[in-house]
């Protein structure tokens, strides 16, 4: 016993030793232009995963640190990121080192990391790439994803569907088809998570959005075509709680009530942390011209989850998300009854579970990256998509979609002229789709294999960034494997001045299951979509050039971006009428047109002025069109059509954020879209027609004020109201006979909205 005795105590003693030969590094951040203390700014030891951050009177602790020179990086959302160096001779020791921040009033050293997968400036990408940070889910009252996707240029989200609320994400003018929505940088994404999705992401569980306009297969995949938004959950920094409630009033006949519970936990020493939240949304379904049918529909959706992180070693991390959404949704008439008694009743429950884990792990010298993922999607949804009292109109669907792969990166630090980050990646996905509707005979059974492989080099200094790259992927359902090359150049001849161009080029495959294959009410009746047999992939290419101008007089700062593209699409696929099958449902044929073209005009502009003042806006110009006209009706009246339906050629948004007052924002925001042209079926009017759609200008209002408590603790409350001047289409179908699918215009009508923040 005694000679244990010994041997713990001589441990003891020698672990002691090793741990006073470290030395410790503390002080506190200010802001650069009040003094004030600064809480949470993250203090990274860079080349490291080893970090932490200020507590809520702004000061810091890094304690072990080994001899040797150390960069300190002090950073935060709204502040210049700023570098330290620190020599550490003599251990045992403890150095003070105190910084001041400057606000960064239009965000210029954002990191990013779906440009070219891997962390960078934002400023320095050879590719524009946008942030919606969580200021604009709070200035503009959102509850998900589909409410902040419009305040980005060149995007747009439409409510395609009056009974379930269907929404699309069309970036540049070209359909929610062509755009890769990722998790986490994962494209588990799936086409039948796309249906309802940007309404089953709720902004509680998300950090930002990174947005990338214009084609990045050649990085993702097929369906990048447009796009592609990056949503970025959230990871623990320091211990929270934050629980929000925001209940919102359709006019007067409808409620939509929001209530989110965040939470952070993360360890003394920084090396574990969790992120906890919980949302849920109960919603009444609205009907606007009174005919008792529902024009949004009812909504009772929960989701919880988290995101962990484990720092294995100085330089590792492995990183785990996991959540899962409960979504019920229904549009029609008849609420109080079963959905096959109704006239009209489109309703679907979806249960869904996703989750990622990733491992990162990166050399002392910052030389050698590499990431090893997984993420996997689970979807089982029931439904009951009828009219006419139809019993036969229940189905089942079910959703399995898997990716995983691995990623290396390499800083060379000269290669040839300048220095250069080399990145090679290999990539499997995997998607099953099973999709029974027994009444309409419909079994639809998908299994999808995706094999990929990229690799891109990226020279780059302060001046100039070439990259080239390119994707080979094989898909199941094509002969041949698809190449998809890319190519981006910046040059920054002065420091305020940033020049871009780019090519890229992707790919569409035809699946058996598309974002418009869910089944719609036509008429009183349904119609349903089928693949021409025939149907060719889709391919396309495309090129954008950019000028980026940064300008500061004083505390005055703006910004302001001219951005041109091009997207040309060969074998694109189109909608026509084909028939009428045996229970008289309209038939809807999906083959290949000739080509498409897209080209527009984007220009973003940021104006702020210390922390007071902040507006933010964004135009889009663009024209949609096929190469040859398509017919889309068997009516002999309406012409072949070139024009690309519900895309309009001007749209336009703008935020503003106002702090004149201590604790107390106004922010007002807008959004402006110009008239399109879309399609009306036959029913509620007695033949198929084209609308030429009129102007809507939104506007909302939100006021804001901070009650603080105690110390960190924070009470916020506000109002305040969505489309204040009650723009809403005015010529909605009405009864049983009504197209579901002709809605156009606000997805809501005015809505008032309360809402209070406790912070702790």
């Amino acid at each position: 016993m005694k000679r244990y005795f010994l041997l713990f105590s001589l441990l003891f003693v020698s672990l002691s030793f090793f741990a006073q030969n470290d030395a410790n590094i503390v002080g506190h951040v200010l802001d650069a232009a009040t003094g004030e203390h600064l809480a949470y700014i993250t203090v990274q030891i860079k080349g490291t995963s080893s970090g932490c951050q200020t507590d809520e009177t702004g000061h810091y602790f890094l304690k072990n640190l080994p001899k040797g020179e150390h960069t300190l990086i002090f950073s935060a959302v709204g502040y210049k990121q700023v570098e330290r160096q620190v020599s550490i001779s003599v251990v045992p020791s403890t150095y003070e080192l105190n910084v001041e921040l400057e606000e960064d009033v239009i965000t210029l050293d954002n990191v990013v990391v779906t440009a070219n997968r891997y962390e960078t400036r934002q400023k320095d990408v050879a590719t524009i790439v946008n942030v919606i940070s969580p200021l604009t889910f709070e200035t503009t009252a959102a509850s998900c994803m589909a409410d902040v996707l419009n305040y980005q240029t060149g995007l747009r989200v439409d409510n395609t569907c009056a009974n379930c609320g269907q929404t699309q994400l069309r970036i540049n003018g070209l359909e929610g088809q062509y755009s890769q929505i990722l998790m986490d940088s994962r494209p588990i994404f799936s086409s039948l998570a796309a249906v309802y999705g940007l309404e089953q992401i709720p902004v509680g569980m998300v950090d930002r959005v990174e947005v990338v306009r214009g084609g990045t297969s050649a990085l993702y995949g097929s369906n990048a075509i447009g796009g592609v938004v990056n949503i970025i959950t959230r990871e623990p920094t320091h211990n929270f709680v934050r629980l929000s409630n925001t209940s919102s009033m359709l006019r007067t006949s409808a409620y939509d009530i929001n209530t989110t519970l965040n939470a952070g936990v993360v360890s003394s020493n920084q090396k574990m942390g969790v992120f906890l939240f919980a949302v849920q949304r109960n919603r009444k379904q609205y009907d606007h011209d009174g005919d008792g049918y529902s024009d949004i529909p009812k909504l009772n959706s929960t989701t919880a989850g988290f995101r962990s992180f484990f720092k294995t070693s100085a330089y590792s991390k492995i990183v785990a998300e996991y959540h899962h959404v409960s979504d019920f949704r229904r549009g029609g008439n008849k609420f109080d009854e079963e959905p096959f008694n109704a006239e009209i009743a489109e309703q679907a429950r979806h249960n869904i579970d996703a989750g990622s884990l990733n491992f990162n792990w990166f050399t002392a010298d910052n030389k050698h990256h590499l990431n090893i993922y997984t993420a996997l999607q689970n979807i089982s949804r029931d439904s009951y998509y009828g009219a006419d009292h139809d019993p036969n109109a229940y189905g089942h669907s079910h959703d399995l979609t898997s990716v995983s792969g691995a990623q290396y990166r390499w800083h060379i630090s000269k290669f040839g002229i300048m220095p250069a980050d080399f990145t090679a990646g290999a990539e499997y996905t995997y998607n099953s789709l099973s999709d029974d509707i027994k009444g309409y005979d419909r079994h639809l059974v998908q299994k999808v294999h995706t094999y990929g492989g990229f690799v891109q080099n990226e020279w780059k200094n302060e001046q100039w960034s070439a990259l080239v790259g390119v994707r080979v992927e094989k898909h199941n359902m094509l002969k041949q494997p698809i190449v998809m090359p890319r190519a981006n150049l910046r040059y920054s001849p002065v420091e305020w001045l940033i020049l871009r161009t780019g090519y890229s080029s992707g790919y569409r495959a035809p699946q058996a299951y598309e974002e418009d294959l869910h089944v719609s009410a036509v008429g009183g009746e349904v119609s349903l979509v089928e693949l021409d047999p025939n149907l060719k992939p889709e391919s396309s290419h495309s090129v954008n050039l950019s000028t980026d101008w940064y300008g500061s007089w004083g505390d005055w700062h703006t910004n302001l971006l001219l951005e041109g593209f091009y997207t040309r699409l060969n074998n694109v696929f189109f909608l026509e009428e084909k028939s009428r099958d045996a229970q008289n449902n309209l038939l809807l044929l999906r083959t290949n047109a000739k080509g498409a073209q897209v080209a527009g005009l984007n220009v973003e502009g940021k104006v702020g002025y210390k922390h007071y003042v902040d507006l933010q806006l964004g135009y889009t110009f663009q024209k949609s069109e096929y190469i040859e006209a398509q017919a889309w009706s068997e009516n002999t009246d309406i012409a072949p059509q070139k024009r690309m339906f519900r895309t309009p050629d001007h749209y336009a948004y703008w935020l503003l954020n106002v702090n004149s007052v201590k604790d107390f924002t106004i922010s007002i925001n807008g959004k402006v879209t110009g008239s399109m042209l879309v399609q009306h079926y036959a029913g509620y009017v007695p033949e198929d027609e084209e609308k030429l759609t009129p102007w809507f200008c939104e506007l909302g209002v939100k006021l804001a004020y901070d009650i603080h408590l105690y110390k960190s603790y924070c009470l916020q409350v506000n109002i305040g109201v969505k489309n204040l001047l009650n723009q809403y289409q005015k010529d909605l179908d009405k009864g049983a006979l009504r197209d579901a699918a002709y809605i156009y215009g606000p997805s809501l009508p005015r809505t008032w909205f309360a809402g209070i923040c406790l912070d702790i």
